[in-house]
């Protein structure tokens, strides 16, 4: 009933906002908010006079603060509408006249409410806590440092809305000066539960109540007991946007399960015609093995590529699963109202000539008739898709057809390349390779949804510009986290810029900041680059989950130690610290010159014995967690014999159940390309000339690990 209650004295009080056609709080109704939502504020009353100030300020007793109270001024300390630790009766009089004037001289329009007059917070931690609704997460709330220099340090980190009393209290250590909350130089640590609390609740107000647009607590005054909120800013947003059509996981599973493993295709805008992209995607079809039916739909055609085809795709006999579009953008919609009549399932949508180019009119209409039949439709303007494990090649794109188990996806054609061209260069198999182009329908969380359950996928990486619906995405990436690993490469990494915002918070939601937090609260692993996402997604599946922290390095050379050491900070992992026992038995096998300790430096001129010594010995110990391996080309210990050396040694530990991922760095000339090949091949992730990859993927498998709960800690 206390739940109800509070919704009802807030709704009141905004729908009272509204009526007076304002967006914005002044501070007492702000402070009547917090009150409702039990937010922590300090004792304040409203003056709208002289007189009341000074009763108001004597009644409290001590140093106050005043702030003009104006619906028309946002940002009171830009106006001189804030005066601090005023006190005395003739002081507080004055400070009244001082603030009507400064507010009448920033704006002689503003409408003047009175004076806010509020105890005078003890010193303490100033932080800023709010919340904002993110055009593609909705509503997302933020914490971080504040005061008056909250847009110049940028120190914040936002989770989605609500947040619970955990992630509340993760997110005190998410920002770059979390220390400074513990305590610093013999200060007091602040009270993180109190902290966490104000965290929550703003958490729950503006999940409440959609139609506020930004809130700001600036400054939370956080002490070692408790934390107040000096300053309540609330503000209204205007209409929300028309709700996205959504779908069940089951009615996603089954429409993704007939694109995915079709029975039978139709390719409509099928030609003979070489360089047409109807003969492409069919001849792809042809030659691709596809054990289903493959249909060509032409109207001016009665064979195409040896196929009967069809005038129009409701002739074709029995049930299709899939109609591949190769024709205009401006004949698709009639096109496929017939796909719509023939109760075909999915649409790939191969034509550009939509949104993309200001046709957002003509993409809005085959959504809409998507829609009325239930078509799923991928695209438009994509080059296809293939689902290797059912010998799909749906693309006018040249074919791939290695099986394995990385699923891939891509919101741009050229990056669709690039996915392809690594897979080729490197010999990935995978289970899919998808276009999404303008995203009409078919998105990241349908696709996310169905290679959750895929059992042919270990891993999927997608490139995304935007999501349509960040929430979905969320939702379908915190149900696959569990199971296999999620890669993004996230495009547009640059700050929105200065869009207007009534409040700090507003200000400092950036497009990337919020995508980075809420895909990190996701558990999804975000890849700083396309080469990286796609290193990761060859490498993720191939490496064992690791069951501990403790991370060692073997190298043959001192200087690529220090780099691997760098590498393994900087990814945020930890160098194990060798206990008496292991470091005694590491220098048993190491000459006087070499070092113990982590990394473990066996010197270069070392024969393959110590090498092998040394990696049996990492593997051994059930401390030992994690191995990264730097190695350095001699003739004394070759390429190719330490490559078979560690690919047979990880072998046998494997088959007596040690598993334990393996990562190496080879230095040296080009015969160590064919040693990282070989170990790739044989589950050590290995690569030529670079310190910093082999880290790196062996961090993002822990920040995925974590993630999926299979080690302690935050992700």
């Amino acid at each position: 009933m206390a739940d109800l209650d509070r919704v009802a004295r807030v709704r009141a009080l905004l729908d009272g906002v509204r009526r007076e056609g304002r967006t914005a709080l002044t501070a007492p109704e702000g402070r009547q908010v917090a009150d409702a939502y039990g937010i922590a504020v300090p004792g304040e009353e409203f003056a709208r006079d002289e007189d009341e100030a000074a009763a108001h300020a004597e009644r409290f007793g001590k140093p106050v603060v005043m702030k003009i109270v104006s619906p028309d001024i946002l940002h009171k300390t830009d106006a001189g509408g804030v005066l601090v630790g005023v006190e005395g009766e003739a002081d507080v009089r004055a400070a009244f006249r001082t603030l009507l004037d400064n507010a009448r001289a920033y704006d002689p329009r503003a409408r003047i409410d009175g004076v806010q007059v509020q105890e005078l917070v003890p010193p303490g931690q100033e932080v800023i806590v709010g919340a904002v609704t993110d055009p593609t997460f909705g509503k997302v709330v933020a914490f971080g440092l504040g005061g008056v220099l909250v847009e110049v340090l940028k120190d914040v980190t936002f989770r989605l809305a609500p947040v619970g009393t955990d992630e509340a209290l993760s997110m005190l250590d998410s920002i770059r000066s979390a220390e400074v909350l513990r305590g610093v130089r013999g200060g007091p640590a602040v009270d993180r539960t109190a902290l966490a609390e104000q965290i929550r609740r703003v958490s729950e107000l503006v999940t409440d109540f959609p139609e506020i647009a930004e809130v700001d607590l600036n400054p939370v005054i956080a002490a070692p007991r408790g934390a107040l909120a000096a300053d309540v800013r609330v503000i209204l947003g205007g209409s929300a946007p028309p709700a996205r059509r959504r779908y069940t996981r089951d009615e996603i599973l089954a429409s993704m399960d007939r694109l995915m493993r079709p029975r039978s295709i139709a390719v409509i805008g099928a030609s003979d015609v070489p360089g047409k992209i109807g003969h492409a995607v069919l001849r792809n079809l042809l030659d691709g093995g596809f054990a289903g039916e493959i249909h060509p739909v032409n109207p001016k055609a009665d064979d195409i590529q040896g196929r009967k085809a069809y005038a129009s795709v409701t002739d074709i006999p029995g049930e299709v699963d899939v109609a591949v579009f190769a024709v205009p953008a401006r004949a698709v919609p009639r096109v496929l109202e017939e796909v719509g009549r023939k109760n075909v399932p999915n649409a790939v949508l191969i034509p550009s000539g939509f949104a993309e180019t200001g046709e957002q009119a003509l993409q809005d209409e085959i959504t809409a008739i998507g829609e009325r039949y239930g078509i799923r439709l991928l695209g438009p303007n994509i080059y296809g898709y293939y689902s290797t494990w059912q010998d799909v090649c749906a693309t006018f794109c040249t074919p791939y057809d290695v099986k394995g188990g990385v699923a891939l996806s891509s919101q741009s054609g050229g990056i669709g390349m690039a996915v392809l061209g690594f897979a080729r260069a490197t010999n990935t198999g995978v289970s899919a390779i998808v276009g999404l182009g303008n995203k009409a329908d078919l998105d990241e969380d349908d696709l996310l949804t169905w290679f959750g359950e895929d059992p042919h996928t270990r891993c999927v990486a997608m490139h995304l510009e935007d999501l349509k619906d960040g929430r979905a995405f969320v939702e379908a990436a915190r149900a696959t986290v569990p199971k296999k690993p999620v890669v993004v490469l996230k495009a547009g990494r640059t700050a929105a810029g200065a869009r207007a915002a009534g409040s700090h918070t507003g200000a400092l939601a950036g497009d990337d900041a919020v995508y980075d937090d809420v895909l990190r609260q996701a558990g999804v692993i975000r890849a700083p680059g396309l080469n990286d996402m796609l290193e990761y997604a060859r490498a993720l599946p191939v490496l064992p989950a690791p069951r501990g922290d403790n991370v060692v390095i073997i190298t043959g050379a001192g200087g690529s130690g220090v780099l691997l050491s760098d590498a393994v900070t900087d990814n945020g992992l930890s160098l194990m610290e060798i206990p008496p026992d292991l470091d005694a038995a590491f220098r048993e096998f190491i000459p006087p010159f070499g070092a113990a300790g982590n990394p473990v430096d066996i010197t270069g001129g070392e024969p393959p014995s110590t090498y092998e010594a040394t990696i049996r010995l990492g593997l051994e110990d059930p401390r030992v967690h994690a191995l990264v391996l730097g190695y350095w080309h001699t003739i004394v210990t070759p390429p190719m014999v330490f490559a078979e050396l560690t690919a047979r040694v990880v072998a046998e530990f494997r088959e007596r159940g040690v598993e334990k991922p393996v990562v190496a760095s080879l230095a040296g000339d080009v015969e160590v390309e064919e040693a990282c090949r070989y170990l790739y091949e044989r589950g050590v992730v290995a690569y030529p000339y670079t310190t910093e990859m082999p880290v790196a993927v062996l961090g993002a498998k822990y920040r995925w690990a974590r993630a999926a709960g299979l080690l302690g800690g935050r992700p």
